[in-house]
This record gives C-alpha cells, structure tokens and sequence, in this order.
C-alpha cells in the first residue's frame, strides 16, 4: 500500500495548495481519487503479470496532465533537480566547459571563478582519466562526462590531464563547487554609442548579471540599448518582473495575473531602473517566451520601445511547482498572464500538445517568417498601447513593431549541411587546438583577434578541403563554387565567431555573428536612420 500512500498524499497536497475549493469540485476530485486508487489496488492484487506501480503512476499523472495544457508537466527527481538548475543560476562540479574532441574530453574553457580555473586547468587541456575511469579512446559520451565530473559541493574528484607541451600526465585533486550558470551571455558595444545585451534565460541571478552589464555599458558611452531576447525560452516570473522595472519609470503596470483559483494581481513598476531613458528595442523571434514576452509587452504596451524581429512564441500561461512527497513535482498552470493593455498572447492548443508543438513549423510553411501577411489580425484580437494608443494584438505572441524576415540569402545546400553537422564548430576546435599559442601571441586581446582576425585563401581552403573529407559515399559533402559565391562571407563570418569562442570568451562569439544577425543589423539602422522617432513613442516622458 506504499505506492497507493504515495497517491493519496499527491492528491493532498495538490488540494492544500489552493486558497480555495468549491465543494462540489472537492467532492468530485475525492471521487476521482478513489476511483483511480481502486484500480491500481485491483493491478496490484489481481493483474496477471507483476506490475511497477511506479512506472504506472507516473505515467498516468503524465498523460493526465497533457489533457490539461502543453505546459503542465510532471517531472521525476532526478528530472526535477536538472531542470531547476538554469533557474537556480548555478549547478555543482568541477567547472569546465568541455568538448568530446578525438575520442576525449577536450576542456573548452574553465568558468571563470570555478574550481578548476583556480586549480590552472587551462583552455585546450585533456582529461584522460578521471578517480580510476579511463575516459580517453573508450567512446566517453557526454552523460560520461557529466556522471563523472557532477556531483555536491564539497566533495572530492580526482581527474589527470594531458597538455601540449607536458610529458607526464597532470593530476589534480578538484574540491567540487557552486559553479554558475550565467543568463547575460553576451554585453558590448556595437557602436561607439549603441549597447548589446542578449539574455538567453530569466534565472535567480539574471538581473545580478543584467545590471552589471547595464553599468559598464552606461560608463562606455551608452546612449541606446539594444536587448537581445531571440531564442529566449523564459523562466522566473519576478526576474521578467523585475527586468521590466529596469525599462519603466513610476508606478506603471507590468503586468497581471489571473486564474480560477487565483484572483487578478496587479505588478508594477517599483524603483529606479538603470536605462529608464534612452531609445530601447528589443529583439523577438519564434524561440522568445513567456518571460521574454512578459518584458516585451510592458515595453511595447507603455510606449517605451520598438519590438523588432518576428512573432514570438505565444505562452501567457504561468506555472508554479507541487511537490509530491517523493522528490518529484508537477508544474501546473494556475494563472494566465495579461500586459498592461489587457493582452493574453497566449496562443491556442485547442488542438492538443503535438499541433501546439508544431506550430512553429507551420509558420515557416504559412511563409510567416518572410513577411506577416499570411497572419489573419481578428477586430476581436486588437489592443491599444496605453500612451500612444498605437495598435497591438493578442492572442499568439508579441507581433514586432517593425518586422524583419529571416535571411536567406546565403542559404546554399552545402551551407544547410554544415549547419546540421556542425562543422564549422568542430573545425574550428581543431583549429584552435592546433594553433592556440599562435593566435594569443598575435592577438593578445579579444578586442584585437575581433577587429584584426582574418582567415587567410589558405586556411579557407584547408577547411574546405577538411569539411569534404567529413563526408561519406552515402553522404557525401561538396562544396561547390556555386556554394561558396553564396554562402563563403557567412561560413567565413562563422569560422571567426568560433574560433574567437574556443580562443577566448564564449561571449565573443556573439561580438562576431552579430554581422549575421539580421534583426541586430535592422536595429541598428532603425535607430541611425529616423525610423525610431517616426514612430511616435513616448521613451522621452521616462524620465
């Protein structure tokens, strides 16, 4: 009767969780309950195979919970622990960043005040064995990696290191840590007075980050803010909140939320924030949710900014955890979220989970990421900013106020295939592997390698050459001249942005591949060309 304890207790505790249960809906969950725990008594007892109650629990609170929306989900223990970690901003182990490179772990790069930078494990260095695992020449995995080298803080794991240029192998004793995730990826100038900032997550310790990056950008000069939030999946409802408050000024709305069991509860705007001044935009894409849209649409309902990019993702639905008493929980949906104008932009799953999950294909078959006009705008769907009293609309994501089509053209075959293989990465680990010593020595800085780095006719071609030999009679890899009149400024482009990432910092990535983000480059013209102003928003009354 444990498992059937277990049950009992779930339904409990999700019961304990609201403020408040109408009888008829109380008597009708007890119902159910018994219901269901009748069954599993009668498997237990009577089935004709033995049968893992676990399992089958599981299960079922799965599929029960897909009836509901595509956004309540159950997650086991284990599944709970490392989907929490993005969130909590942190994770625990030794700190590397690593690659499978040859057969063995390749360290990429040390994080920065982790423990095995303050060791001098350094950038290029190779683990070969870790306690009394080999892990070079064995066909070591990723989840290898990660079973060997996670684990609580304050525990010990010893790891022994081949380096270019030692003969003997290097042992070190690594003591475990906190080690941080960060969600500010990528801060810098892109003119002498436009600053960047691309958050790829809305975590405990993004607005730590946020306005560390807001400071050092304001003392370089910053006039304008363009904040990146393409492929941003979302996160914590306060960071949004709070992310918000650093954009408006006064006691503005921020959002609301509501629910069956919730009634509706306003958030505004609370203290000074770091860029209440200034002309802002924000870049959306299809990959920009929940969180992301949160901060959009206050944004854009009170007038501040531009959204530039394309629709983003559509969730206005707001989950908060239930555990169950074993470790694992759900997150179920309890309130939808509403910007200051009024707007859910959640968009439908009348359809169930797999129609809602790929919808972000149909788009691009609709020839939505090309331009809007395939987006039918209902009367019904129709909102006004609260300033300016501009048109916006609900109901499936934040449409930008400008849109930028995705750019295809450097999109050739051979391209397609370098993407979807990642070669382009792979090479330029070798690369950089091969040439480490070289490219510091010539570059000493990452301002220098950014703006003085070029590959030469002759490493373009080894490439090519190298990336032909990655193919295989059943496929084949040809990089034509065709190919390379499209797509050789964008491989090239990418080629750079890796290697500056593998040599240096992973946000120097972003300084390089900016030339390659399209909605980056239209917003960089939007503000020097007058289209920002012609808009007619209200930026100069946050003061």
């Amino acid at each position: 009767m444990k498992n059937l304890n277990y049950l009992y207790l779930a339904f409990a505790l999700s019961f304990a969780f609201f403020p408040f249960t109408p009888a008829s809906a109380q008597t009708t969950a007890k119902q159910a309950s018994t219901k269901f725990a009748t069954l599993l008594n009668m498997l237990d007892r009577l089935y004709v195979d033995s049968v893992d109650m676990e399992v089958l629990v599981e299960a079922a609170i799965v599929h029960m919970l897909e009836e509901l929306d595509p956004h309540s989900v159950y997650f086991s223990a284990d599944d709970l622990k490392e989907a929490n970690e993005p969130l909590d901003g942190s994770f625990e182990g030794v700190g590397v960043q690593f690659n499978i490179f040859k057969d063995t772990i390749m360290v990429v790069s040390p994080i920065a005040g982790g423990p095995s930078e303050r060791l001098g494990i350094r950038a290029g260095d190779r683990i070969v064995q870790v306690e009394e695992e080999y892990v070079a020449g064995v066909g070591v995995t990723t989840k290898d990696v990660i079973r060997l080298l996670k684990g609580p803080k304050g525990s010990m794991v010893k790891v022994f290191i081949k380096r270019d240029g030692e003969n003997k192998i290097l042992e070190f004793n690594i003591e475990r840590d906190k080690i941080p995730i960060y969600s500010v990826i990528a801060a810098h100038m892109v003119t002498p007075t436009i600053g960047y900032i691309k958050v790829s997550r809305f975590a405990k310790t993004t607005m730590e980050e946020l306005r560390i990056a807001l400071e050092d950008l304001n003392k370089a000069g910053m006039k304008d803010l363009i904040l990146d939030l393409q492929g941003n999946g979302g996160g914590m409802l306060t960071t949004a909140i709070n992310m918000s408050d650093e954009f408006l000024s006064d006691d503005k709305l921020i959002v609301y939320t509501e629910g069956r069991a919730f009634p509706r509860e306003n958030t505004y705007a609370s203290y000074e924030g770091l860029f209440e001044k200034g002309r802002l935009i924000i870049l959306m894409d299809g990959g920009s949710a929940s969180a992301s849209e949160i901060v959009a649409g206050a944004v854009q309902d009170w007038d501040r900014g531009l959204i530039v990019g394309r629709r983003s993702f559509g969730k206005g639905l707001v989950q908060r955890p239930i555990r169950l008493g074993d470790g694992s929980a759900v997150r179920m949906t309890v309130q939808k979220y509403y910007t200051p104008a009024g707007r859910c932009i959640q968009k439908s799953y009348d359809d169930g989970i797999e129609s809602y999950r790929n919808e972000k294909y149909e788009r691009y078959e609709k020839g939505e990421l090309l331009s809007l006009d395939s987006l039918e705008l209902h009367d019904s769907l129709k909102y006004y900013t609260r300033i300016k009293h501009r048109t916006v609309y609900g109901g499936g994501g934040i449409l930008p106020d400008i849109f930028v089509p995705i750019d295809t053209t450097a999109n050739s075959p051979a391209f397609r295939i370098l993407l979807r293989k990642g070669l382009m990465s792979r090479y330029a680990l070798e690369f950089v592997d091969e040439n480490r010593s070289k490219i510091l020595e010539a570059y000493p800085t990452e301002d220098n390698f950014v703006m003085d780095f070029k590959m030469s006719d002759n490493e373009i071609a080894n490439f090519r050459n190298w990336a032909e030999g990655e193919g295989t009679e059943e496929d084949p890899i040809t990089i034509s001249e065709e190919d390379w009149a499209i797509s050789g400024e964008a491989i090239t482009l990418r080629l750079k942005a890796f290697i500056g990432r593998n040599a240096y910092e992973p946000s120097t990535f972003y300084r390089i591949i900016g030339g390659l983000n399209e909605s980056l480059q239209e917003a960089i013209k939007i503000l020097n060309d007058g289209r920002f102003e012609s808009n007619k928003l209200a930026y100069r009354t946050f003061k």
